[in-house]
């Protein structure tokens, strides 16, 4: 026990210098304190405990340390193997818990005998004491009614003791009570350390920002960042890198403008910017002690596969990684390098890490401002989008929604079912002209070229007669000779030679038929009323024709029909249609494609066809409403009405048809 009695005592001095002491963080300096108590005390055993939980009035205390840590007394009550190792080792420890949870809930330093469950102010105890002191006060939280709570303490110390007056409990109590005090003194310097480091940070971001601001593009504001760092904490080498769909890239590198990212050094670098990138956490080469003076038990955990092949080629050679964050997202990587004694400073890793978190969004906004404008419209569209379903695979979750809603929307919407079909305009009325017999043209009509209109009984064609004409009055030459040879005949009443010439009279009568019929016919005349929709015969003037050959179509244009070759797998809907009195649809010309025309089913032809290599059935319509630029020959595409289904039955019909046969076969 360390003698306490005066303030100017060597004991007091020494003791007081250590809790005023620096500590890099809480748990170190209460390992300290706890200590301290314990030796200033002579307790058997210190323990720390945390507040696990507060609700209200109840907290549930936890151990967090023990001093001694390794030595028990060997009369000590061990706790239940069911409890934490260092509950374990805990003497006393429904007691030494009940003590903390004493001070957790009162706030004030107590005492506990261990002969009863009761405070130290009553009768004596045997068997020792328990000491309750409580650590400092955290401030007040609302409860769940919204009402703010009492203060709790941050922890509570309890110090076994040996049995002892009362006069020695109450100054060892009191004694305690004076050191624990000394923790807002080191929650303070923790304070005003941590200010004075967000003081600095902030100021190393503000000059930072006004750099690169001062640049022309994103990628001079990358360098001039790297070369204001490598300048202000004298690095050997700053880079950073760029994340941009999980995979990062190095942009710039201090005192370097123009670098290929195929070299060996560039590649290093950018494999330990994607080992801090996986990690999300800074990571440092050589790494820091877990414990101990400049410990740091994240970065002494952190993989340095990749810093450690980065820094192969120099020993002396040290390297880190710091994320730099715009809210939850890691957006990019700065890694510097020195070859300076001793390791990298833990607080410059700190006041650099802090800095690069408030200089990251305007980076951001730099390379915002330098990409395409429909990127950082996507971009604005996302960030839109994470506000509905978060910031993490926004664009994922958005294809998702979409994807769900157009399925919802196919299976449940449901409209007429129209299948097509190849369609052709066709006159209704249509008639061939062709030639009567072999012959020479001799001339055509006046106007009788293709679309010109004709009346029924105009002339078109005109044929040589020339042979036609001789051979008539050869055969009328024949029937007078036959007549006069039959009057001869008769005076000498040879009855069969009568018969001979009669015989002969007749033949030539039927030849002048026959050639005064071919002179009519000579005379191609059109047989209705219309337009001429194919042939032009200007250029077959003099010249011969066969039997037969095609001179021209004629046909009248007011009554045109559209059909359309209907696969065999739609013409079973169309025909159900059609029964049931719902046989329309629409034609669409490949001319005017966005001009539809209503058409209504006349017949359906019941024979099928082949037409390249599939069975199609023609259906005949009637046009309504017809252009004055439809003409037969023009082709499209025919549309039927037919039955309500949803699209998903629509567009799966097919499908489902092709598998139910391969089922059935």
């Amino acid at each position: 026990m360390i003698d306490l009695s005066q303030l100017k005592a060597v004991g007091w001095q020494r003791v007081v210098a250590e809790l005023n002491a620096p500590a890099p963080d809480d748990r170190v300096y209460f390992e300290r304190l706890l200590r301290i108590l314990a030796q200033v005390s002579a307790a058997r055993q210190a323990v720390l405990y945390l507040p696990d939980r507060t609700d209200g009035e109840d907290v549930d205390p936890r151990v967090d340390m023990v001093w001694p840590p390794s030595e028990l007394d060997k009369d000590a009550e061990r706790a239940a193997s069911a409890v934490s190792p260092q509950t374990s080792q805990v003497q006393f420890g429904n007691e030494s818990r009940t003590a903390a949870r004493g001070a957790f809930s009162t706030a004030q330093a107590r005492a506990f005998g261990l002969d009863k469950d009761e405070v130290f102010y009553g009768e004596a105890s045997q068997s020792g004491y328990l000491l309750a002191i409580p650590l400092g006060q955290r401030a007040a939280q609302p409860s769940p009614a919204g009402s703010p709570t009492r203060e709790v303490p941050f922890a509570a110390v309890t110090l076994l003791i040996e049995p002892r007056s009362k006069d020695a409990v109450r100054s060892t109590l009191a004694m305690a009570e004076v050191l624990a005090g000394y923790v807002a003194g080191h929650h303070a310097r923790a304070a005003l350390k941590k200010t004075q480091a967000s003081s600095f940070a902030l100021d190393l971001a503000a000059r930072l920002i006004a750099s690169i601001n001062n640049a022309t593009n994103f990628k001079g504001a990358c360098l001039q960042l790297c070369n204001d760092l490598a300048k202000q904490f004298a690095l050997d080498r700053v880079a950073l890198g760029w994340v941009n769909n999980d995979v990062i890239r190095v942009k710039a590198i201090s005192d370097v403008e123009h670098f290929d990212h195929r070299t060996n050094m560039v590649q290093r670098v950018a494999a330990a910017m994607d080992e801090c990138l996986d990690q999300e956490q800074p990571v440092v080469f050589p790494q820091p002690p877990s414990s101990g003076e400049g410990s740091d038990v994240l970065l002494s955990q952190a993989i340095v596969h990749s810093h450690r092949e980065l820094a192969a080629g120099n020993a002396k050679l040290k390297v880190c990684s710091l994320p730099m964050r715009e809210g939850d997202d890691v957006i990019g990587v700065c890694t510097f390098e020195t070859a300076g004694d001793g390791p990298i400073d833990l607080a410059t890793i700190e006041l650099i890490q802090a800095a690069m978190d408030l200089v990251a969004p305007v980076l951001k906004i730099r390379r915002s401002d330098d990409r395409m404008l429909p990127l950082r419209a996507w971009d604005s569209t996302k960030r839109a989008a994470s506000w509905f379903v978060g910031t993490k695979h926004t664009v994922w979750k958005i294809v998702g929604i979409l994807a769900l809603a157009a399925m919802l929307f196919v299976t449940f919407y449901t409209t007429t079912y129209r299948p097509g079909a190849e369609a052709t305009l066709e006159p209704r009325v249509r008639r061939f002209v062709s030639a009567p017999f072999e012959g020479v043209v001799s001339s055509v009509g006046p106007c009788i070229t293709p679309g010109c209109t004709v009346n029924e009984g105009d002339l078109l064609v005109e044929l040589d007669t020339s042979e036609l004409v001789l051979a008539l009055k050869d055969a009328e030459g024949r029937i007078d000779q036959a007549r006069t040879q039959a009057s001869a005949a008769r005076k000498a009443k040879d009855q069969s030679k009568v018969a001979q010439a009669e015989q002969q009279e007749e033949r030539a009568a039927s030849e002048v038929e026959r050639y005064r019929f071919r002179i009519k016919q000579s005379r191609i005349l059109a047989p209705i009323s219309g337009t001429i929709i194919a042939g032009d015969v200007k250029d077959r003037i003099k010249s011969t024709i066969k039997t037969g050959d095609l001179l021209m179509q004629i046909a009248p244009l007011d009554d045109i029909i559209v059909v359309a070759k209907v696969d065999e797998r739609d013409i079973g809907l169309i025909k159900n249609a059609f029964d049931a009195g719902k046989g329309f649809g629409e034609v669409a010309s490949q001319a005017k494609p966005d001009e539809a025309l209503p058409i209504t089913i006349e017949r359906i032809v019941p024979l099928s066809s082949a037409v390249e290599g599939k069975n199609v059935f023609e259906v005949r319509a009637s046009l309504k409403g017809r252009p004055d630029w439809f003409s037969p020959g023009v082709e499209g595409i025919a549309r039927f009405d037919t039955v309500e289904r949803s699209l998903l039955w629509i567009g799966t019909r097919r499908i489902l048809d092709q598998a139910r046969l391969w089922l059935w076969w």
